[in-house]
C-alpha cells in the first residue's frame, strides 16, 4: 500500500476524518481508496472487546477472553520474557477477535499507594516498567499487532484526572515521569503513543507540543502515531498543530470542522496535516502486513496455561515460618470469600470478561486436598459479623493449616477513583486476628493491586500476596501454596507501614486543580531510602522456599560502560528463580540525588547445588541525571558503589568504581531536597525548586465552561438539575451496591462537560448547554440549533474535491 499516494488521493474531507474514529473503538481509514477499517480495543492483561453497547469505564458488557495477571502482579515477576510471552498471547487472542491495537501498557509511576488504577501500572521505579513495557510491547507487535503506550504523562491520580494540572519540577520529570516512556519507545517503538487527560506544568497533553514533537519525535525517535485518551482532547485548534494526531473516540464532527475550517483558513499548512494523515494510514498498513505473519498459533487453553504461569511467577512471598509449603495430606480451612470469589482484576476500562475463572477453593479440591471452606465475610463489602468470625475460628481449630484470603474490595480499586486510605474492610482484619489465635499455622494470602496496611503482619505464620492474580490466579496460588510452584516474585513496589510513611501522604491526591509534586524525585523506595523510613516490606523484596547465596561479584570498563558480572548459587533444597537486582549509589554527588537506583535485574533458574554466572551491562547512562539549568542529561565524575542485591534493603555484593564526567557542582536546592527529613516538602521549597512561577490555576468558577465538571454545576439552579439528572441515570449503569456507587458517583463529579464527546455528542451541543448554564439562552439556542443543521447537511454530502 503506498500511503503517499493515498494522501495525494485523499480529499480534505477524508483526511480531517482519518484524524477521528468513525465511533468508539473504530478507526475509519480510507475505504474509497481501499484503506479499510481497523479495530481497537482495551488492554492491557487481556482484551475488552465490545460487540454491543460501547463505553470506556468497565460498564457495558466484553467479548470473553483471557484475564491475564494486572501490570502490578506481572511486574512482581522482574522476567522480561515471561512479559514478552504473556503479550504474544494477547496479541493471539486480538487477532482471532479482529483487534488491530491493544490499549496498554501502561507506565505511569505510582507516585502513591492510593491511585485507584495502580493496578494497571508496573511500578514506582522508571527503569522497571520501561523495561518491562518494552517486553509486553515486543510480545504484542511481534504478532503483528500494535500496542498503545500510555499515559503521556505524569497521570498519577485519578481525582479530577480530565482537568488537574501535574506540576512537576524537570529533575522528576525526565528521570522518573518521562523515563519508562523513552526506554519503551526508543526499545520497542510502540505503534501509537496515547497522550494522558491531565495537563502537565500548565499545558494539557494532548495539545504539548514539547512532549510529543521534541521529546518523542525528536529526542527518542518515535515513527508511531499520538492518540488521546478517550475524551482527552481539549482545543481542537492547538491540538493538531501540537503534535497529536488521532481524536478518540468517535465521531467527532466538531474536530473535523474545525481541522477543515482551520486549513483552508490558512491557520497551519497542509503538509502539517498530511504528516498526521500519513501516520494514522501507517496504523492501517501495518495492520495488513501483520496479518501476513507466520507464526504458530496458541490455542485457548495455551493462553490460560501462560495466564497461570505469569501468575505463579509474579506471586510474592512475605512471611514463611514454616507454614509453607502445605502437604497434601494436610486438612486444610479455606477462609474468606475471596477463595471462592476471588479479586482478580480490577475495575475501569481494563475491566475484562473472563473465558473461565479458576478460585483455590476448586484448584485444592481437584488436587485431592481435604478442605473446609468458610466465608468469613461478604465478598462485595468485606464486612463480617460475629458469628461468620465464630465460624471461621471453628474450622481453622479443626484443621492442620489454615489459610485466609483477604484484600481490597472491587470498588476500592476503579479507574476514575482514588482510594482515601490504605485500610483493609475491617472485617478482614478481624478475621486474621481471630484465626491466627485459633490456629498458629495460618497463612494469609492478601489480593489486591497496591499496598495496603496490615495491622496483623507479625500473627500469622506465613503471607502470600498475590496481587490481582487474573482469571487464573485462583489456580496459581494453590499451586505455590502446595509446594507445586516455588515463588519467585520480588515486590515492583514499596509497602509501607502505614499511609503516613508515604512522602505525599498529606497532600495525595490533590483535590484541587493543580497537584505539586513537592517530593520531587524522592517518590517510593527513594524516598524510603533517603529519610531513612523503614518500610513493612522494600521494593525487590520476596522469599523463596529455597536460598540463595551471591558471590564473586567482576566489574570491569566496556565501552563507556561497564560489565558488571556475579556467581549465584541454589543453596537450599529446591530448584527456584531469584530475581537479581542491580543498583547504581553515588557516593558523594554534588547535585542532590537518590541513595541509590534500580539499573539492572535479571531473573535466573538454579538447580540446587548448582550455580549460574549473572552478568550485567551499565551504559554511561545509567549513572546521568537530568541537568534542570543545561536541559540535558549529565553525568557527574566520582565514586559510585555497584550493589548487587537481593533487594533494595539488602545488597549481597558492593564495588566502588570511578565514572568519569562533568567536574561535580553543589547545587542551589532547598536542604530539604538535599538532606531529606520525612514528610518535610513544602511548598515554598516547591516553588524554589521548580524556579520558574507556578502555572496558573484554571478556575471552575462562573462562567462556566466546557471543562467545567459536573460536580462545580452546583452553583447554579440550571446545573444543580442537570447534577441531579446525571446522578440519576448514573444509578441505572452501575453495579447495585452502595461502595460501587460512591466510586462511580465521584469519578462522574470530576468529569469535565467536555467528555461527553466520548458518548458521540458534538461539542457543538456541549458549546450550547455551557451557554444555558450561564443563562445566555438565546446564544445556546443558536448554537444547539447550528450544530442540528450542520449534522443534516454532512449527512447529505458526498466527499469531493482532492485537498
Amino acid at each position: 500500500m503506498d500511503v503517499d499516494a493515498i494522501v495525494a488521493e485523499m480529499t480534505l474531507e477524508e483526511k480531517c476524518a482519518c484524524l477521528t474514529g468513525v465511533d468508539y473503538w473504530t478507526l475509519g481509514g480510507c475505504p474509497r481508496l481501499g484503506v479499510e477499517p481497523i479495530l481497537v480495543a482495551d488492554g492491557p492483561h487481556g482484551l475488552r472487546r465490545q460487540s454491543g453497547p460501547f463505553d470506556n469505564l468497565g460498564i457495558a458488557e466484553s467479548d470473553p477472553a483471557v484475564c491475564f495477571p494486572t501490570a502490578s502482579a506481572s511486574a512482581c515477576s522482574f522476567d522480561v520474557d515471561m512479559v514478552r510471552k504473556m503479550g504474544e498471547a494477547i496479541a493471539e487472542e486480538a487477532r482471532d477477535q479482529g483487534v488491530s491495537i491493544v490499549l496498554g501498557p501502561g507506565v505511569n509511576m505510582k507516585r502513591s499507594p492510593l491511585c485507584g488504577r495502580n493496578f494497571e501500572y508496573f511500578s514506582e521505579d522508571p527503569f522497571l516498567a520501561g523495561e518491562l513495557a518494552a517486553a509486553y510491547i515486543e510480545g504484542v507487535q511481534s504478532h503483528g499487532v500494535g500496542t498503545s503506550l500510555k499515559h503521556f504523562a505524569a497521570n498519577n491520580q485519578e481525582t479530577n484526572r480530565l482537568i488537574v494540572d501535574s506540576v512537576v519540577d524537570d529533575r522528576a520529570l525526565h528521570e522518573l515521569y518521562l523515563e519508562p516512556f523513552r526506554i519503551a519507545v526508543e526499545r520497542a517503538q510502540p505503534w501509537t503513543v496515547m497522550t494522558a487527560y491531565n495537563l502537565l506544568n500548565g499545558t494539557y497533553c494532548s495539545e504539548n507540543r514539547y512532549l510529543m514533537e521534541e521529546l518523542a519525535r525528536e529526542a527518542w525517535g518515535f515513527e508511531g502515531a499520538f492518540v488521546t485518551d478517550w475524551g482527552a482532547e481539549n482545543d481542537n485548534g492547538k491540538s493538531l498543530q501540537a503534535g497529536l494526531d488521532l481524536v478518540m473516540p468517535g465521531p467527532r464532527p466538531d474536530y473535523r470542522r474545525s481541522i477543515r475550517s482551520a486549513v483552508e483558513a490558512g491557520d497551519f499548512e497542509r503538509d502539517q496535516l498530511d504528516d498526521a494523515v500519513r501516520r494514522v494510514l501507517m496504523l492501517h498498513v501495518r495492520h495488513i502486513e501483520g496479518k501476513k505473519k507466520q507464526h504458530r498459533r496458541l490455542n485457548p487453553s495455551e493462553r490460560l496455561a501462560i495466564a497461570q504461569e505469569v501468575a505463579e511467577a509474579s506471586a510474592v512471598l512475605l512471611k514463611n515460618e514454616g507454614a509453607l509449603p502445605i502437604s497434601r495430606s494436610d486438612s486444610v480451612a479455606l477462609i474468606g470469600a475471596f477463595a471462592c470469589e476471588p479479586r482478580y482484576q480490577g475495575a475501569g476500562s481494563s475491566k475484562i470478561n473472563p473465558v473461565s475463572l479458576a478460585c483455590s477453593r476448586d484448584a485444592f479440591a481437584e488436587c485431592g486436598v481435604s478442605c473446609q471452606y468458610v466465608a468469613g465475610y461478604d465478598h462485595r463489602t468485606g464486612a463480617t459479623s460475629e458469628a461468620l468470625l465464630a465460624e471461621a475460628a471453628a474450622a481453622a481449630r479443626a484443621a492442620e493449616v489454615a489459610v485466609v484470603f483477604v484484600g481490597l474490595t472491587d470498588a476500592a480499586e476503579a479507574e476514575g477513583s482514588d482510594r482515601t486510605d490504605m485500610a483493609l474492610p475491617e472485617g478482614h482484619n478481624q478475621l486474621v486476628s481471630r484465626v491466627c489465635a485459633a490456629n498458629p499455622r495460618t497463612v494469609v494470602v492478601v489480593q489486591g493491586g497496591a499496598p495496603v496496611e496490615m495491622p496483623w503482619r507479625f500473627e500469622p505464620q506465613a503471607i502470600l500476596l498475590s496481587y490481582l492474580a487474573g482469571c487464573q490466579g485462583g489456580a496459581a496460588t494453590a499451586s505455590i501454596l502446595l509446594g507445586d510452584v516455588n515463588p519467585s516474585g520480588k515486590l515492583a513496589e514499596t509497602w509501607p507501614m502505614k499511609l503516613g510513611d508515604v512522602q505525599n501522604a498529606s497532600s495525595y491526591p490533590s483535590s484541587g486543580r493543580q497537584a505539586l509534586y513537592r517530593e520531587s524525585i524522592y517518590a517510593g523506595y527513594r524516598y524510603f531510602d533517603a529519610a531513612e523510613v523503614e518500610p513493612a516490606y522494600p521494593f525487590g523484596f520476596g522469599l523463596s522456599y529455597t536460598s540463595f547465596e551471591y558471590s564473586r561479584l567482576l566489574v570491569g570498563r566496556d565501552g563507556e560502560g561497564f560489565a558488571i558480572a556475579c556467581t549465584i548459587r541454589n543453596s537450599g533444597g529446591r530448584a527456584g528463580k531469584e530475581a537479581v537486582q542491580l543498583y547504581v549509589a553515588p557516593v558523594s554527588p554534588g547535585v542532590f540525588k537518590a541513595p541509590q537506583q534500580l539499573k539492572g535485574f535479571a531473573k535466573v533458574f538454579i538447580d540446587p547445588g548448582e550455580e549460574r554466572t549473572v552478568s550485567f551491562f551499565l551504559p554511561r547512562r545509567a549513572f546521568a541525571h537530568y541537568d534542570a539549568r543545561t536541559k540535558r542529561w549529565d553525568v557527574e565524575a566520582g565514586e559510585y558503589e555497584i550493589r548487587v542485591s537481593a533487594s533494595s534493603r539488602d545488597a549481597r555484593l558492593r564495588k566502588r568504581i570511578v565514572v568519569s564526567g562533568s567536574a561535580k557542582r553543589f547545587d542551589h536546592a532547598p536542604e530539604s531536597y538535599r538532606d531529606v527529613v520525612a514528610a518535610s516538602f513544602s511548598d515554598e521549597a516547591f516553588r524554589e525548586l521548580y524556579a520558574r512561577p507556578l502555572p496558573k490555576v484554571l478556575t471552575a468558577m462562573r462562567p462556566y465552561t466546557a471543562n467545567a465538571t459536573v460536580g462545580d454545576l452546583k452553583s447554579s439552579l440550571i446545573g444543580r438539575i442537570v447534577q441531579w439528572a446525571l446522578r440519576r441515570e448514573l444509578k441505572f449503569l452501575v453495579p447495585d451496591d452502595e461502595e460501587t456507587r460512591a466510586a462511580f458517583d465521584r469519578a462522574a463529579m470530576d468529569t469535565p462537560l467536555r467528555a461527553v464527546a466520548m458518548s458521540g455528542i458534538d461539542m457543538g451541543v456541549v458549546e450550547g448547554v455551557v451557554d444555558i448554564l450561564n443563562y445566555r439562552f438565546i446564544r445556546g439556542a443558536r448554537r444547539l440549533r447550528a450544530v442540528n443543521h450542520a449534522a443534516k447537511k454532512a449527512g447529505s454530502q458526498h466527499f469531493g474535491r482532492k485537498a
